[in-house]
């Protein structure tokens, strides 16, 4: 089993970004792209201020940082290395337009965002067999599982999401498709691949 080109490269093209992958977080996907090119190109708030949670590599807040213009952005991750993996893909911005915060879920957040843009895990050990050997070797399974039905974080995630937004925000949310029905609240927006990919729920 060979280890992902992208580690042994040591980095992943995100959005013509550079995301430095040394400390071995979730390989940013072009799905993932998808829908943060999308929320980059909708109007927003001067002087936003968004929450990338479940951070990883921190491509998600890295990007929107890189684009919108005086925008801040705040990181939340549970686990130390990716912090520090975060820290070293925000090296070169200005650090008074981001935060990092070591948090579960949103244990540690103690404010209100425009936008929080959400890549939880969500993979179900029940498709286990599904999922490519490279990545279940290779890849951090606190990234990927969330219970038998990859629903455990989503639905923690939505139940408490409203009360971390300013009125008139929204939050996005990665999932995986055949989660959509289990979805009970949000507009949902397919992927480049005509699947649906992300949800947006408003406050």
């Amino acid at each position: 089993m060979e280890l992902p080109e992208e580690y042994k490269r040591g980095f992943k093209d995100f959005l013509g970004i550079k995301i430095d992958l040394s400390k071995r977080p979730l390989i940013p996907r072009p799905e993932t792209e998808y829908w943060v090119q999308w929320f980059i190109n909708q109007d927003h708030k001067e002087k936003m201020k968004c929450l990338d949670l479940f951070s990883g590599s921190g491509c998600v807040g890295v990007a929107v940082l890189k684009n919108i213009q005086d925008s801040i952005c705040h990181f939340g991750e549970i686990d130390d290395a990716f912090l520090e993996q975060i820290k070293i893909n925000c090296s070169d911005i200005n650090s008074n337009r981001y935060r990092i915060i070591k948090t579960d879920i949103f244990s540690n957040i103690d404010e209100k965002y425009d936008y929080i843009l959400a890549n939880p895990p969500y993979v179900a050990k029940s498709r286990i067999d599904e999922v490519g050997s490279d990545v279940i070797n290779y890849e951090p399974h606190i990234a990927l599982f969330s219970g038998n039905d990859g629903m455990d974080i989503i639905n923690n995630f939505i139940d408490n999401v409203k009360d971390y937004l300013n009125e008139g925000g929204y939050a996005i949310m990665e999932f995986d498709p055949q989660q959509k029905d289990k979805i009970k609240e949000g507009e949902f927006h397919k992927d480049q691949f005509g699947e649906y990919r992300f949800v947006v729920i408003k406050k």
